[in-house]
């Protein structure tokens, strides 16, 4: 088995005895993944860190699943996958937690400018006569994507007494905290967007001039979904024309981030490295569940093949 990163944990690997695990290390090329694939010929892989595409595929002819170490499969090249009957699976819900907590504290450091008061304080200044945060009680909070991180955050949010509303055409049954909105009154309504939606090739750019065009001035934009959902160049120019008051993202277009990118300095942008999912107890929750989805195919396939 083929693991793209570094390590997987202990609890994880204790399911996968009987099967010779490779390490593809921290932070693998596609081609390292190809190499990698060509020299092991995997059965399974697990996707940490890199993109699974084509190539992948066809230097492993005895690959037949392909497992996210996490929710999103952005990563992978699905059509690809289908086209060679290679099942791809994700852990879907395993860091809904640490997402979801994620995503609440960048929207409070934002509410009440966390990082900017630690930094003036550090620099010998003290603000409280000129200071106003923001009071989140009574705002409106728009989740776009309500899986099992988008109901988590909600549920915290709901707790913080904001109206929450959501679109995701799939969902069924919401809890009564939540209301289903379409997303041209989600853009108008929120004072507050938390971005939590795969990212397809339909929603690519989601957040993009004319939508951002049609929020509230003073808006707040989270996003600890996938980068490429926010058109990085129209939410630079809302944010310094103040039509965005804040954005906090933990993913962006291309990771890691490139040196000199326009978010780095920018004092309305809080950023962190995509690390939402990543805490001590969604490290064995994702790889477990990825695991253990690879091995259920591979049962599968077994036993179709007897």
């Amino acid at each position: 088995m083929l693991i793209t990163g570094a390590d997987l944990a202990d609890e994880a690997l204790a399911l996968l005895t009987g099967y010779r695990v490779v390490y593809a290390g921290k932070t693998p090329s596609e081609q390292d993944i190809v190499n990698l694939c060509r020299d092991h010929n995997p059965v399974a892989i697990i996707v940490r860190y890199g993109k699974v595409g084509a190539p992948a595929m066809d230097a492993a002819p005895a690959l037949r699943v392909i497992s996210k170490h996490g929710s999103g499969t952005d990563t992978i090249d699905k059509a690809a996958a289908q086209a060679r009957d290679i099942e791809v699976v994700a852990a879907v819900g395993a860091n809904a937690t640490a997402v979801a907590e994620q995503a609440l504290a960048l929207l409070l450091a934002c509410a009440k400018s966390v990082v900017e008061l630690n930094a003036r304080m550090h620099a010998g200044h003290w603000d409280k006569a000129t200071h106003k945060s923001l009071e989140l009680g009574g705002k409106t909070l728009g989740l776009v994507g309500l899986g099992a991180i988008g109901l988590r955050t909600a549920k915290m949010a709901a707790a913080l007494d904001m109206r929450v509303i959501g679109f995701d055409p799939y969902a069924k049954a919401l809890p009564d905290y939540i209301q289903s909105v379409d997303l041209d009154t989600l853009w108008r309504e929120s004072d507050v967007i938390s971005l939590h939606c795969p990212l397809t090739a339909d929603n690519r750019g989601l957040i993009n001039a004319q939508t951002l065009a049609q929020c509230k001035r003073g808006v707040i934009i989270v996003n600890t979904a996938r980068g490429g959902l926010i058109d990085e160049a129209a939410l630079l120019d809302a944010v310094r024309s103040g039509h965005v008051q804040m954005a906090a993202l933990d993913s962006f277009a291309v990771e890691p981030m490139v040196a000199d990118h326009p978010f780095q300095g920018e004092k309305n942008i809080l950023l962190s490295p995509h690390i939402g999912g990543v805490t001590s107890a969604a490290y064995v929750n994702m790889g477990v569940a990825a695991a253990k989805n690879l091995l259920a195919v591979l049962a599968q396939t077994s036993v179709s093949t007897q």
